[in-house]
């Protein structure tokens, strides 16, 4: 944990992350979880997330850049850790030669694997329909295998695919699945990883699918989802403030840049010490911060290290103030500036520091 010096933090709930992973663990039944802790762990913390989860025994995590694993491993000597990004091939030898496992996703990737001096644990990435990463075509998925499989400093370890609307689509996940099965019929390998659920598949489809052996939990991790019916998974992240200044506002007066904002009688103004430069977005403004249980407005224009809201005078310096995480959730910050919940926790940036509970 950093030092708080402005009174202004994110509270994160380890005990919950771990909740939700065995609420979807008994969604899933025999099948293993590998927790997906890119971006910081959704911006959460990434090596108090993995400490935590490492002391539940939990050893196999996914991330999507080799910048990520590197910082990791710096930590952690003895988990696995899979790379899903690209890594470009000239960084091959120091994936290997820190035990990483990387994602083989297209052909510019494996010009110099015979150069390799050191092992390298590999899991084949399947475009079944999302066109982002991955081999598309049997003659290509087909092809790369050949040359993986004849290299003797190659392990193929796993094989995966990524769904892209499993939380809205349906029709189109299962056709997604049906291609990766076709895949999987077509090359002639057991693979000892095999797996495509992303947090929505997990909770509601993966108990239909027969062949994979692993989910990768992400967002659900920490308490999130875009479904609109799961209810069981805990909130795991409270972005919190306290009021810095108090000003009494007389008809007429001003407020912040622009003077955006002004008093129709006489007011009492909270100024919070964290803005736009803390991830906590000009487009905020008109939204609600809770104040002991209760709604308060912002106003004006948010700052970059400062914002605006109309106090009463029940309110102090002493009082927390939860931009997101309690009353007003997450989800609700989301609809009001027109994304996903994803997107607000991972914005917040380095500045704030996080308090950990357990």
């Amino acid at each position: 944990m950093n030092s708080i010096y402005r009174n202004t933090y994110s509270e994160i709930n380890l005990k919950n992350i771990y909740k939700n992973y065995l609420s979807v663990k008994k969604c899933i039944n025999t099948k293993n979880i590998i927790p997906v802790v890119k971006a910081n762990a959704y911006g959460h913390g990434v090596i108090d997330v993995v400490r935590y989860l490492l002391s539940k025994n939990i050893d196999y995590y996914a991330v999507s850049t080799l910048e990520e694993a590197i910082e990791l491993r710096k930590e952690f000597d003895k988990i696995d850790i899979l790379v899903m990004g690209i890594v470009q091939r000239k960084y091959f030898e120091i994936a290997a030669k820190s035990n990483f496992v990387i994602t083989i996703s297209n052909f510019d990737q494996i010009a110099d694997l015979a150069l390799l001096k050191t092992t390298l644990k590999v899991h084949l990435k399947v475009d079944s329909g999302m066109n982002r990463l991955g081999f598309k075509k049997d003659k290509d998925i087909l092809n790369i295998f050949d040359i993986l499989s004849s290299n003797s400093m190659i392990i193929i370890e796993g094989i995966y695919t990524h769904f892209s609307t499993a939380d809205n689509n349906y029709d189109y996940y299962k056709y997604q699945l049906r291609r990766f099965e076709q895949v999987l019929k077509m090359i002639p390998y057991n693979f000892d990883m095999v797996h495509a659920s992303n947090s929505s598949s997990s909770i509601k489809y993966e108990q239909e699918i027969p062949f994979t052996t692993h989910v990768r939990l992400g967002i659900s991790l920490y308490g999130l989802t875009l479904d609109s019916d799961t209810k069981f998974l805990e909130n795991t992240y409270k972005l919190i403030t306290h009021v810095s200044e108090i000003k009494h506002l007389d008809i007429g007066d001003k407020v912040g840049y622009g003077a955006t904002y002004t008093a129709k009688q006489k007011e009492i103004i909270g100024v919070l010490p964290i803005g736009y430069a803390d991830g906590f977005i000009r487009k905020n403004r008109d939204g609600d911060v809770e104040i002991n249980g209760k709604r308060y407005q912002i106003i004006g224009t948010i700052c970059m290290d400062q914002m605006f809201i109309k106090i009463d005078d029940n309110i102090s310096k002493k009082d927390d103030v939860i931009l997101f995480g309690g009353l007003i959730s997450i989800d609700e910050v989301a609809t009001r500036l027109d994304t996903i919940n994803y997107e607000i926790i991972c914005q917040i940036t380095y500045r704030v520091p996080k308090i950990y509970s357990k």
